[in-house]
Parts: structure tokens; sequence; C-alpha cells
């Protein structure tokens, strides 16, 4: 079988109003932590379910929003993939990071209070948008909500600073593989078989390497039976030896 058809689960479907239900919100919901298992039901949570607004579709290089913009809310990526990035002066693009279903886009501007980077839509991409200035009122009358987002600025800058040290290309490509897949998993998906939305390009920049070097290295692991490569679909074979290769990174 092939691992596009082991993968079946991620064909990228409308979400319209989303899996969820009168009680939960739907599964890849940011805030779905704060559900049940978190003291609140959906019927509690209506505040908050009347700040989402569905927008989308944007398509493959549609930008969600421009460094410099007012910061006026923050996105919860219901399907596709995002693309965080910045451009310097010279031109030049720094991939800062992809966000996936279930991962919010945009909370590095509450500070500056403006958007510092550009999102940009990977593929075919629907987001939820919350008004931060109301989500936050909010947040002051519900600890859930407040909890949750600390938890969510917490993740995003761990993302941010897992690339940050002196690393060899195989330790950066087993740790981008496994965070990914962790990232999956943590939404119900699978963690051993996930397609990569993003070109090797914007992998390649992201972590600091030349895209030869990241065809390369995964080249290397399909010859080790680490993983196994059709086109953009992953399957890691080996999981427990990538995590191993990428310990100095992950900390395990």
């Amino acid at each position: 079988m092939s691992i596009s058809k082991r993968i079946g689960r991620f064909a990228l479907q409308d979400p319209g109003e989303g899996d969820g239900d009168a009680v939960h919100f739907c599964s890849t919901c940011a805030f779905g932590e704060i559900c049940l298992p978190g003291g609140y039901d959906k019927q509690t949570l209506q505040e908050l379910h009347f700040l989402v607004e569905h927008v989308g579709p944007f398509h493959a290089g549609d930008h969600i929003f421009h460094t410099g913009e007012k910061f006026e809310s923050i996105f919860a990526v219901r399907a596709g993939t995002v693309k965080t990035s910045l451009i310097d002066e010279e031109g030049r693009e720094q991939v800062l990071g992809f966000h996936l279903p279930g991962e919010m886009v945009g909370l590095n501007a509450i500070h500056p209070a403006r958007y510092p980077c550009d999102a940009i839509a990977l593929d075919t991409v629907y987001l939820c948008r919350f008004s931060f200035p109301a989500l936050a009122v909010l947040a002051t009358r519900m600890p859930g909500i407040q909890q949750q987002l600390f938890r969510l600025l917490s993740a995003d800058i761990g993302k941010a600073a897992l690339l940050a040290g002196d690393y060899n290309a195989n330790e950066r490509m087993a740790a981008f593989l496994i965070v990914l897949a962790d990232r999956f998993a943590a939404r119900g998906f699978s963690a051993t078989s996930f397609r990569l939305s993003m070109p090797r390009g914007d992998i390649a920049n992201h972590l600091r390497l030349a895209a030869e070097t990241v065809s390369r290295v995964l080249r290397r692991f399909q010859d080790q039976g680490l993983i196994r490569v059709e086109e953009r679909d992953i399957e890691l074979l080996q999981p427990g030896q990538l995590r191993q290769l990428a310990r100095c990174i992950l900390h395990d």
C-alpha cells in the first residue's frame, strides 16, 4: 500500500462548521484542551464560540497577514499549513516556522501590536479568526482560556528556539521530522505517516541548510531504513532511532 493511501485521513476537505457537536469544539480547535477535561463544556464557552469567525479558503501563496500590519486578531489553523517568514533588507526570506491544523498563528504579534512577519498559505487553508482584544477581555473572566493562551505562547516560543543551536544536518532533519510527527499526533493524526506540505526549499531555509543538503539527508535516511519517501509523503519507519539521533535538540 502506498504512503498516500495510508495517509488518506489528511486529504483536505472544507471543514465547514467543524466536526464538533453540542458539547465539544472541533478536534483541531486550538482551545480544545479547555473543554470538558479543563472544566468547561461548549455551552459554557458560548462567548468564546461567538468570537470565532471562520475565514478561507486561502490558496497557496495567499497572505493571511503582512509584516507591519496592525495586530487585531490571532488565527487558528483549521485545515492546511501556514508558513511564517521574514524578508530582510536584501530581499532574502527567512522561514520562521510552519503551522499545522490546531495551531495558532499571530501570537508573536501581541507585544509589538503589529504582525512581525508574513503568514502565507502553503496549500488550501481554512482558519478561525479570533479578535484578540475581545479574547483578552474574555480571558480575564475565564481562567481556563487565559491559561491556554499562556500554554500556546510558551509552545510558540519553544518551537522558535528549537533549532537555534549548533547542530548538524542529520540532527536538524531528524528533529524536524520527529517534532512534526509529535504535533500531528497531538491532534489525533498519524504520528508516522504524513505529508510535507512545505517545499524542500522552505524546509531547508527553516533548518538553515542548503536545499541540496535536505534532499541528501532524506535520501540517506531512506537508504538507512529510517523513513520511506514518496514525493512529499513521509513514513517514519524507525521513529525511535530518529528521536535518538535528534536527542540533543529535543532534550529527550
